[in-house]
């Protein structure tokens, strides 16, 4: 989630940048004599995004006595963080709540010669928001498809239920985003629905990586119906299994689910499950029943044969 969005800012940066060098400059192929400076090709730049440092190509202008002409965005984003945690936070709980007048709450203008950060930054939160409500509103029926991943996303005080997809060529896309969480039925299915009338295609079949969730199971049967495959998320699986452990056993049962998981056969991996499951039964009910609950959908993909990258356990 973070990397998707990452990659939203990198391109709002840039069409910044552009706008930028065009209010300079003037537009590209356009020539004017009264300008003060000329387009000077792209060079490699950094930028800092969510506390590190992000490669990125910037537009580049010299004046007409060969000086750099430093881009206003350019210099603001390399100074400040330009996408902190708590604005990232702030600027998806608005358009998942459709509040998009929210994100540029509490910003105000600093006194000062040129373009003030405050307003660069007001630029850059509208420019995000734009990309975001153009990505979610994009229509799918050319993006095939094959793999969705929903789940919860805590955001300040509010979750976010946030659906990824995943193409057949294994790119990653943010696909959706609407306020509550997993355990609310009328939430997920509102935006699965969603996708549906953006013509997601599922008729040759979609497998959707899930928590345990119930109401996101109903909502997915309802949206979906058979045509859904299930895949329990092993992390969510492992996170579940050892809060009903003892510090002391922790460790061991960790590695015991990461060396089930990675086993490619699906009835190997199935049985290496169950012993486990059966060694904890006597001092530790509890995580027992939470690897038996499930069990089988952790290893949907096992089971179809298909390789899995293995979990960071």
């Amino acid at each position: 989630m973070t990397g998707l969005v990452l990659q939203l800012a990198v391109a709002a940066l840039g069409e910044m940048m552009e706008a930028e060098t065009a209010e300079r400059v003037g537009p590209k192929g356009q020539h004017r004599r009264e300008r003060p400076a000329y387009r000077h090709g792209h060079a490699h730049g950094w930028v800092v995004v969510l506390g590190r440092k992000v490669r990125i190509e910037r537009p580049r202008a010299r004046s007409k006595d060969g000086q750099e002409v430093v881009l206003d965005t350019y210099l603001w984003a390399q100074q400040d963080d330009c996408l902190t945690e708590a604005v990232m936070a702030r600027l998806l709980h608005g358009v998942s709540t459709r509040g998009y007048r929210a994100t540029l709450d509490g910003v105000e203008e600093l006194p000062g010669k040129g373009v003030s950060r405050s307003r660069i930054s007001v630029r850059f939160t509208q420019a995000m928001r734009q990309l975001l409500e153009e990505r979610l509103a994009e229509r799918l029926e050319d993006r095939p498809i094959v793999v969705l991943v929903v789940d919860g996303v805590r955001l300040g005080e509010s979750t976010v239920v946030v659906v990824l997809g995943i193409d057949a060529d294994g790119h990653k896309r943010l696909l959706g985003l609407r306020e509550g969480a997993t355990e609310n039925e009328a939430v997920v299915k509102g935006l699965l629905q969603d996708l549906v009338e953006r013509d997601l295609r599922y008729d040759q079949g979609l497998l959707v990586v899930m928590d345990g969730a119930k109401a996101l199971r109903a909502a997915v049967r309802a949206v979906f119906g058979q045509q859904a495959l299930v895949q329990r998320c092993q992390v969510h699986k492992k996170t579940n299994v050892l809060d009903h452990l003892p510090e002391s056993a922790q460790a061991w049962v960790a590695r015991k689910l990461g060396q089930a998981y990675r086993e490619p056969d699906y009835a190997v991996a199935k049985a290496a499950l169950e012993r486990l499951a059966d060694q904890l039964e006597m001092e530790h009910p509890g995580a027992a029943d939470s690897l038996r609950e499930g069990l089988d959908e952790t290893l949907t993909l096992h089971r179809l044969g298909i390789p899995l990258a293995p979990p960071a356990f």
